[in-house]
């Protein structure tokens, strides 16, 4: 199975609906796909995680590189992983404002440098995503 993390930003700035319709899109076709993950969105930044099978996940984002309606995209993170992070949520989404990022230990340094502030050992930026995603914004 393979995890996928990336980056980006959108082109223009969404509407709250444009974007409860591109979630609700998003999951539908993640569920068809077999695909489980989060997205966070921070005033149109976007931090992704994609996991399900190697071509689903392939092939998603494919469509999603393709997509006009963002740039800026880079790949923080792909790894083969033995069991999923998100095994619930086809796709978990939440925004978070930058004064909330501003409160999270480490969060804003994470976007800074891929580190988490504090630690004695490296940890990896995709793992600071999912933290926040679970302990703070879920």
């Amino acid at each position: 199975m393979l995890s996928l993390t990336y980056i980006s930003s959108t082109t223009a700035t969404l509407t709250k609906e444009q974007l409860d319709a591109l979630v609700r899109s998003a999951r539908t076709k993640n569920e068809g796909l077999g695909i489980t993950g989060m997205m966070l969105n921070a005033r149109g930044t976007f931090i992704q995680t994609l996991e399900g099978p190697h071509e689903s996940v392939d092939a998603l984002f494919t469509l999603i590189d393709a997509d006009p309606r963002h740039h800026h995209l880079f790949i923080v993170r792909r790894e083969e992983i033995a069991t999923r992070r998100f095994t619930a949520w086809f796709m978990g989404y939440r925004e978070i404002s930058k004064a909330t990022a501003e409160t999270i230990p480490g969060f804003t340094d994470y976007l800074r440098t891929g580190e988490i502030q504090g630690l004695t050992s490296q940890r990896h930026a995709t793992l600071t995503s999912h933290r926040v995603f679970h302990e703070r914004v879920a």
